[in-house]
């Protein structure tokens, strides 16, 4: 605490200068250090765009676009998004709405006559909000023979249109890859164009995205990136799948620059009208809108999209009350361009962040961690997280996924170094007994209670 000579000293100054802050500090080598520690691991490669106020912060490329001919990463390499599609297919409905041509409301078998009878209560923006019900035809048992074969969209529509519903439409949020197949199969229908020809019409050639576009395997892509993935041999190449396959759903490449050319359009009022644009970013169900994902992290609203397809990773986030976007394009299969994008957005907002490596573990007795084993049943999904004490160290079993160790950082709080996450136990207010655990993860909060 000063003493009263002190602060008379310092009332002596220029007002300006006595209680001006601490300039904030330069967020780029904060940043540097996250990227650095995700590709000192080998879990990352790939590309990184971080703008705030119209200004980049950070734009640069990591490891390799293609290992055999050590070509390295660079903002103008082009990655497969994955998922990050969903949003372009779900504007280009919502354009198609605006001129006429359909309404979000109608059942979609208005616009399909070859539409099966379990689809007559589906409304187009069921499927936009992955609340149709149509069960996704990526986790039918022969998905995994069958990608790599070149599919048309009427091909790969039939490989569900039969199916029941999984649910009573609008009930429901289920992540649906047929949903926005289903949506670039209307595109097609609804325009008279291919997909590829109505976005690159409507979408890249007005917003000048020259190096966006639908990947196909045969063509002659300049620089392309190689998708890889991490295996008990080291990095090798992922494996192959028909970019037919993914289709409105996941089909795209694109560059870090042209994703913010997007991000601009699409929330700079170039591509949709207002209400359109409204429509688009308020949730539904589970945060999700049309194509995209509503959040908050921090206090600070986001619009966010992940994306995966082999050998690919993506993220991208748009905060609209801090006018800050975070892009990572990854090329090594795993999650850490959203867990990237999570901190990076976090530094340029001025927020601490711990990356895994810098949490101290500390000793708990064996005592208090007995009071954590048990199972915990999560709450948004049917699943179980087991905690087990095993030679004095707690462990975790997700599921069917491996036991993990899980290690303390308070007497209530754990965490795991081989993923970024965290758990946390609660205590029930009358027992006292440890009744649930949250695991924090990415932006996401998973409640388990105990059995």
């Amino acid at each position: 605490m000063p003493s009263r000579f002190a602060v008379a000293v310092l009332c002596l100054a220029p007002l300006s200068n006595a209680f001006a802050q601490p300039p904030a500090p330069e967020p780029l080598p904060r940043m540097q250090q996250i990227i650095r520690s995700y590709t000192d691991d080998k879990t990352f490669m790939g590309t990184v765009l971080v703008v705030k106020n119209g200004k980049a912060l950070i734009d640069q490329g990591y490891g390799s676009a293609d290992l055999e001919w050590n070509i390295p990463n660079s903002p103008d390499t082009r990655f497969r998004l994955g998922s990050i599609t969903k949003q372009f297919t779900a504007a280009s409905i919502l354009l198609l709405a605006e001129r006429g041509k359909l309404n979000i409301d109608d059942p979609i078998s208005k616009y399909l006559p070859d539409a099966p009878p379990a689809w007559s209560k589906v409304t187009i923006y069921n499927v936009l909000t992955h609340t149709s019900g149509i069960p996704s035809f990526t986790g039918f048992p022969d998905y995994r023979s069958t990608e790599w074969k070149d599919t048309t969209p009427t091909e790969l529509v039939a490989r569900f249109r039969d199916k029941p519903l999984d649910f009573e439409p609008g009930t429901k949020f289920s992540y649906s890859n047929s949903g926005y197949v289903l949506l670039g199969y209307l595109i097609e229908k609804v325009s008279g164009q291919t997909y590829a020809e109505f976005l690159q019409q409507n979408i890249f050639t007005p917003l000048a995205m020259t190096s966006t576009g639908i990947d196909s395997n045969a063509a002659i892509l300049p620089q392309r990136a190689q998708g890889y993935r991490r295996s008990p041999r080291g990095i090798e190449h992922d494996g192959y799948i028909s970019m037919t396959i993914p289709f409105s759903a996941g089909a795209l490449y694109s560059t870090t620059g042209d994703l913010l050319k997007w991000e601009q359009g699409l929330f700079g009022g170039k591509i949709l009208k207002p209400e359109s644009l409204t429509k688009m970013t308020t949730p539904f169900k589970d945060g999700y809108g049309c194509g995209i994902f509503i959040r908050t992290r921090d206090s600070h609203k986001v619009i966010t999209h992940g994306g995966g397809i082999e050998g690919f990773n993506t993220s991208l986030n748009f905060y609209p009350d801090d006018k800050l976007t975070v892009i990572v394009l990854g090329n090594l299969t795993g999650g850490a361009p959203d867990q990237i994008a999570a901190s990076l957005g976090k530094v340029a907002l001025g927020q601490p962040v711990v990356l895994p490596s810098e949490r101290k573990a500390i000793t708990v007795s064996p005592e208090i961690l007995s009071q954590y084993v048990g199972t915990y049943r999560m709450t948004d999904a049917p699943i179980d997280y087991v905690i087990a004490l095993e030679d004095g160290h707690l462990t975790g079993k997700l599921g069917k996924q491996p036991a993990l160790e899980i290690f303390a950082e308070s007497e209530t709080k754990f965490f795991l170094k081989v993923v970024d996450a965290e758990i946390e136990f609660f205590r029930d207010p009358a027992t006292h007994a440890i009744n649930r655990l949250i695991l924090y993860q990415g932006d996401a909060q998973h409640e388990g209670k105990k059995q």
